[in-house]
Formats: C-alpha cells, sequence, structure tokens
C-alpha cells in the first residue's frame, strides 16, 4: 500500500484539503477539497473571537470552546471518511502537513478579545489547532510548516529549487481545473513536505496535550 499526506491551508471557518501520494519523486493529487469547519457556515462560527469579543469572558470562553469542538469532530470526520476511501484505492493516510501564520504564541484570552489584530490571528489558529488535533486523533503524523518559510523549507527538503518546486505544484493542478489557487498549491506543498520529512521532525502527540 502507497503512503499518503494529507496538506491543509486553513481560513476562518473552512480549509483547503489536498490529498498527495509521491512515486519516484513524482507527486500525484488523489483527493481535493475545501472543507467548511463549522456548520452552518455564518460568520458567527466562522469568527469565533470576533463573535466572542463583547461577551463577557465566561460566557465568550464557552462559546470559543464550542466552535472549537465543533471545528475538531467536522476535521475528524472529513479526515476518516478520506482514509477509508483511499485505503480502498490502494493508499495509507500517514502524515498530515498544516500551514501556520508566522505570529507569536497567543497571549491569554483577555488579552486576545482586547486586540482587534490578535482576534483575527486567534480566529485563524482555532481552525488550524482543530485540524492537527483531528489528524492526530486519525493516526496521522504532523509537519508544520510557517507560511513565509514553506516555498524555502521545502526546496531544501526537497532539494529542488524555488522556481522549480513552484512550477511544479502549479502544473500539479492543471489536469484537475479550477479551483487550484494559492490555498491548494500550499495544501499541496505542505503534503508533500509532510511525506518528505525525517520521521523524527514530526509530530506525534496532540496539540492539546503539547
Amino acid at each position: 500500500m502507497k503512503s499518503a499526506a494529507l496538506g491543509f491551508r486553513a481560513h476562518s471557518g473552512w480549509t483547503a484539503l489536498v490529498a498527495l501520494s509521491v512515486t519516484k519523486g513524482v507527486p500525484q493529487v488523489l483527493a481535493r477539497q475545501r472543507l467548511h469547519l463549522v456548520d452552518p457556515f455564518t460568520y458567527k462560527l466562522r469568527q469565533p473571537y470576533h463573535t466572542a469579543e463583547k461577551m463577557p469572558l465566561d460566557e465568550a470562553r464557552a462559546s470559543i470552546a464550542g466552535v472549537e469542538t465543533q471545528a475538531k469532530r467536522l476535521a475528524y470526520h472529513a479526515i476518516h471518511e478520506l482514509q477509508e476511501s483511499l485505503q480502498a484505492q490502494g493508499y495509507q493516510l500517514t502524515r498530515c502537513g498544516v500551514v501556520t501564520a508566522s505570529g507569536r504564541p497567543l497571549p491569554s484570552l483577555p488579552q486576545i478579545l482586547a486586540s482587534h489584530a490578535i482576534i483575527h490571528t486567534a480566529d485563524g489558529e482555532l481552525f488550524r489547532r482543530a485540524l492537527l488535533h483531528a489528524s492526530h486523533r486519525c493516526g496521522l503524523a504532523n509537519a508544520t510548516a510557517k507560511e513565509r518559510e514553506l516555498l524555502s523549507e521545502s526546496s531544501r527538503i526537497l532539494r529542488l529549487k524555488p522556481d522549480v518546486l513552484t512550477r511544479r505544484i502549479a502544473d500539479l493542478g492543471r489536469p484537475l481545473g479550477a479551483p487550484w489557487t494559492q490555498d491548494e498549491k500550499f495544501a499541496s506543498l505542505v503534503a508533500w513536505l509532510a511525506l518528505a520529512s525525517p520521521s523524527s521532525a514530526l509530530t506525534r502527540t496532540s496539540p492539546d496535550k503539547g
């Protein structure tokens, strides 16, 4: 059975998802989805920290936790379903890559809610954290890469020049048609990076446990 990896580039309430396998250095897209991580797909749920901004602190904490619980559940079911589908095609999902933000660790909740700029960051971080939690629950080893470092890190690990790598990823989506935006390209690249990374560089613990 061939190994495969998932790649995610998340936004508030949804993520681009690409499943990738690599044979003799040649990547192949096995699946491509735009996965909603909240239901219903409303502003209130897609922007949990924005929604909680004017709430009393205890109510805000509970509201945010509820959205994250739902995001973890939806992500888990989507990944698990994809695992079963790919296994039937002869592929085993073993790894997961997530594109992360370039910012610093988040402060405490009161500090987050006091800063509109940090609220934006926190919204995205919640959904990335949910994806990492769900992939761990499905038995996948996780790789992460900061968005601003993704190309250079992938170039180093894959031993391909950045311009060559960029072209390879762009060409990868041509047979599939739209959408093949920056979201799908980055998701593909981080999945490829996850497959190529040494086992020692991967995380096998839940982000909730450190």
